[in-house]
């Protein structure tokens, strides 16, 4: 090897796959709770429209579910949008080995502050909705 072109260093390459593989199980975790909104999602305006259907007028489903239903379709979708996104740029930094601390807000925070805010939403749909009726 040359000088300007030194061998590359072992422990210094199994370290690089070992920040790939934890970046990969990241994205796969992503990617599950991802999945899991959505289904939610989906979940919660089917459910309703089925019980809406069945019952007819005789029951008047929480207008709100819909919107709920449909704020966790998109809260995956960006969540996993964003993990693809971060997943590629963490890559990146270890292909330059660029690995420097930097602080940064938690992704996984933000979709819990998101979560909190859709669960007090549906919490007080469901307290007013028997006093709307």
């Amino acid at each position: 090897m040359s000088p300007s072109n030194p061998a590359p260093n072992s422990a210094t390459e199994l370290a690089k796959e070992r920040n790939r593989a934890a970046e990969e199980r990241t994205l796969m975790a992503w990617i599950r709770t991802a999945l899991a909104l959505i289904g939610f999602g989906f979940g919660i305006d089917r459910i309703v429209a089925a019980i809406h259907q069945n019952l007819g007028d005789s029951v008047n489903p929480l207008r709100l579910t819909r919107v709920l239903g449909l704020s966790f379709v998109a809260l995956g979708t960006f969540a996993l949008m964003g993990a693809a996104l971060d997943h590629n740029h963490q890559l990146q930094r270890i292909q330059r080995n660029d690995l420097v601390y930097r602080s940064r807000r938690s992704p996984a925070l933000v979709v819990a502050y998101i979560l909190t805010g859709l669960g007090a939403i549906a919490f007080i749909g469901i307290l007013v909705s028997p006093l709307v009726n």
